[in-house]
C-alpha cells in the first residue's frame, strides 16, 4: 500500500496575509528540508537564529494570529469614520416589534442600553415575553451597574458632547402584560366563535392605520367576534392601494394574537353572502359598555359588522386587560412586513456603524404648514404660497380658526422649522459631529429649508441618503411603505425628536417607552418660543434655561393615569409596564 502525505491547512486573516511581503510569505510556506529534532531544536534556538529575518517574521506571525483570535477578528475600531455612513456590519439584537439594532457597547448612567441589549432574553421563539427567573434578573442588574465609558463601535464622545446621548432614568420599568383569570376564561369563548365577524376599513397614513388596527382588535374581543384582516382604504392625497399583508406581517399578527382575538383573511363562505351591517358615525371615545349595546344585538343576528373611521372612536379609559391588549398588539402583534424590516434594520446598521445617532421627524411639508395654519417663515413668497392656499381651501385648516398665525405660534400649536430645530438641539448639547437621520416627506422649499440644520450639523442623512442604488425602487411611489421604512430607522436611534406632534411621533414615544424608556425629546414649544425671539439673551443664558425647560421631558416613565385621555400606546406606564420583580408574561 502506497502511502499518501496527508495535508494541514491553517486559517490565516487576510489581514495578516497582506501585510506581509511575498518574500516572507514564501519563507512561511515552503517547507524546511528534514533534519533531525535535535538539529532543528538546536539551530532555532541559536543566537544566530535571534538575528535572522525568518525567525522574526515567525515570532510576529504568531503574535499576529493570537492577537485576532483574542479580538474575534473585529476590525470596526481600525476603519476610519466617514461622513457617509456605510454598512460595515450585521450583528443585530432583536426588539419585541421584530425590529433589530445593531450590537453597540453603549452605556449611561440609566439602565436602558444595557436592558435593551438584553432584551432579546425575556422573549420567546414567538416574540412574546417569557417569565425572567431571579438569576436572570441578577445577571441583568450585574450589567446595568458597571459603568462603562461612552464608547460605541471604536467612535468615543467627550464628556460634553457624551452628555446629550445619555439615556433617562428608566426606574426599573420592564414590559409586564399578565391578564387575568376572568380574561383567560373568556378567551376559549371568543376564539372558538364562528358565527360573528367584524369587518373593518382604516383610513389615513400608515401610523394614523396602525391605530386604528389596534382599536379594531380590541373592539372585536369587546364583541366576542372573529376580526377580517383589516382593509386599508386607498389613500386619496398619496394613492397608495397597499394591503395589511404588504405592510405588515400577517402570519406573525395572527400568532400573537391567537389567545385573544381569531384573525381570519377573509369571510367564510357561510357569510360571504351576507349584507354586513354598516355603521359609519361611532361617536368620539365610546366605552366597551356601549359598544356591546349598540353592536352586538346586531351582530349576533347578521353574523358580520362593517365599521368604517375608527380613529379616535374607542375611549382611552378602558379596563386593565384591554389596556394590555393594546399594548399587546401595538408592541408585539404589528411587526412590518419582512421585506420592510429588513430594509429598515439595514439603514438603521449604516447609521449605527459609527457611534450613536439622532432620528428627528420634520413635519415641514406644505400641507402641514397649510393645516396648522402656520407659517413657515422661510421668506415672503412662501408665506404667501401658504396663505393662498389656505384662503382657497380652508377646509384644510384643523387648528383653531379664531387664532391668528402668532397666537398658535405662542401657544404653542406650530411645527417647528429648521432654524428653531438647529437651535434647540444646540442648546440641548448636540455636538456638532452628530450623526442625524431625517424622517417626514419634502420640506416646502426643498433643501434651503434645511439649510439651517445641515450648516451645523453636517452629517445629515434621509433614506434616500442611505440606501444603496435600486433599494429603494421596490417601494416607490408607495407612501406606507416609506412611512414604515422611516419608522423602523427612528424607531432605533439613540435619541428622537419630533418637530411636531402627530401619529408617527405618538407611536414611537410608546415604543420606545415601551423598550426601556429611550431618550424621546419632547420640544416645549410653548414655554421655549418666547425665549427664542429674546435676541438680547446670551447664550450661556439661553442653553441653561432651555435645558431646564426640557429636564422633564427627555422620555422619562410618566403615568398615563395622571392625566385624564392618555393614551396607553404612548403611555405604557402603568397598565403595561411594572418595577423589576413582577412576572414577565402575557400568557
Amino acid at each position: 500500500m502506497v502511502k499518501t502525505k496527508k495535508l494541514s491547512y491553517i486559517s490565516v486573516p487576510s489581514q495578516i496575509i497582506n501585510s506581509l511581503s511575498s518574500s516572507s510569505l514564501q519563507t512561511l510556506l515552503v517547507s524546511p528540508k528534514k533534519s533531525s529534532k535535535t538539529s532543528f531544536t538546536k539551530r532555532f534556538f541559536s543566537l544566530r537564529s535571534y538575528k535572522s529575518t525568518k525567525f522574526w517574521f515567525l515570532t510576529l506571525f504568531l503574535f499576529g494570529l493570537f492577537g485576532m483570535l483574542k479580538l474575534g477578528f473585529d476590525l470596526d475600531y481600525l476603519i476610519p469614520f466617514s461622513p457617509y455612513p456605510c454598512f460595515t456590519t450585521q450583528q443585530q439584537d432583536s426588539f419585541s416589534e421584530g425590529y433589530t439594532k445593531p450590537l453597540l457597547s453603549f452605556a449611561s448612567n440609566g439602565e436602558n442600553h444595557a436592558q435593551n441589549s438584553l432584551k432579546d432574553e425575556f422573549l420567546n421563539g414567538n416574540g412574546e415575553l417569557s417569565v425572567v427567573s431571579n438569576i436572570e434578573e441578577d445577571r441583568i442588574s450585574k450589567v446595568v451597574s458597571q459603568p462603562q465609558a461612552l464608547i460605541s463601535k471604536g467612535y468615543a464622545e467627550s464628556d460634553e458632547d457624551g452628555e446629550f446621548w445619555k439615556q433617562p432614568d428608566g426606574m426599573g420599568y420592564k414590559p409586564c402584560l399578565q391578564f387575568t383569570r376572568d380574561y383567560k376564561k373568556q378567551t376559549e369563548g371568543v376564539v372558538k366563535n364562528r358565527r360573528k365577524y367584524l369587518l373593518v376599513v382604516v383610513s389615513g397614513g400608515m401610523n394614523q392605520q396602525r391605530n386604528q388596527i389596534v382599536d379594531a382588535v380590541v373592539m372585536a374581543r369587546i364583541l366576542g367576534a372573529a376580526l377580517v384582516v383589516p382593509i386599508l382604504q386607498v389613500n386619496v392625497i398619496w394613492g397608495d392601494e397597499s394591503e395589511f399583508s404588504d405592510i405588515f406581517d400577517l402570519e406573525h399578527f395572527k400568532k400573537v394574537l391567537a389567545n385573544d382575538v381569531r384573525i381570519v383573511s377573509s369571510l367564510p363562505s357561510t357569510h360571504i353572502m351576507t349584507r354586513p351591517v354598516e355603521e359609519k358615525r361611532t361617536p368620539l371615545h365610546v366605552s366597551p359598555q356601549w359598544i356591546r349595546a349598540r353592536y352586538l344585538r346586531r351582530l349576533n343576528r347578521d353574523g358580520v359588522l362593517l365599521l368604517r373611521g375608527l380613529d379616535s372612536r374607542l375611549s382611552k379609559e378602558l379596563p386593565s386587560d384591554l389596556q394590555k391588549l393594546r399594548c399587546k398588539v401595538a408592541f408585539h402583534a404589528l411587526r412590518f412586513a419582512p421585506p420592510i424590516l429588513e430594509l429598515g434594520n439595514k439603514l438603521a446598521e449604516r447609521m449605527w456603524s459609527k457611534g450613536p445617532y439622532l432620528a428627528l421627524h420634520l413635519r415641514m411639508e406644505k400641507d402641514v404648514w397649510v393645516r396648522t395654519g402656520c407659517l413657515p417663515g422661510l421668506s415672503p413668497e412662501f408665506d404667501e404660497i401658504i396663505y393662498n392656499e389656505r384662503k382657497q381651501r380652508p377646509e384644510l385648516l384643523t387648528a383653531k380658526s379664531n387664532m391668528t398665525y402668532h397666537e398658535r405660534k405662542l401657544a404653542g400649536l406650530c411645527p417647528l422649522n429648521a432654524m428653531e430645530v438647529t437651535r434647540l438641539l444646540k442648546a440641548l448639547g448636540a455636538p456638532k459631529s452628530a450623526k442625524i437621520f431625517w424622517a417626514g416627506g419634502q420640506p416646502l422649499g426643498g433643501k434651503e429649508a434645511l439649510l439651517p440644520l445641515t450648516r451645523e450639523f453636517p452629517h445629515f442623512y434621509n433614506k434616500e441618503d442611505l440606501a444603496m442604488p435600486g433599494e429603494l425602487e421596490p417601494f416607490a411611489n408607495k407612501a406606507s411603505f416609506m412611512a414604515a421604512i422611516d419608522y423602523i430607522v427612528s424607531e432605533n436611534s439613540d435619541v428622537f425628536m419630533p418637530s411636531h406632534g402627530g401619529n408617527m411621533g405618538h407611536a414611537i414615544q410608546g415604543h420606545r417607552a415601551y423598550a426601556g424608556h429611550k431618550k424621546y425629546i419632547t420640544p416645549n414649544k410653548r414655554h421655549m418660543l418666547p425665549y427664542f425671539l429674546n435676541s438680547s439673551l446670551p447664550e450661556t443664558e439661553f442653553n441653561r434655561i432651555i435645558k431646564e425647560l426640557h429636564s422633564e421631558s427627555l422620555g422619562q416613565p410618566e403615568l398615563r393615569t395622571s392625566k385624564a385621555g392618555r393614551d396607553v400606546t404612548k403611555y405604557p406606564v402603568p397598565e403595561c409596564m411594572c418595577k423589576a420583580g413582577r412576572t414577565h408574561t402575557y400568557l
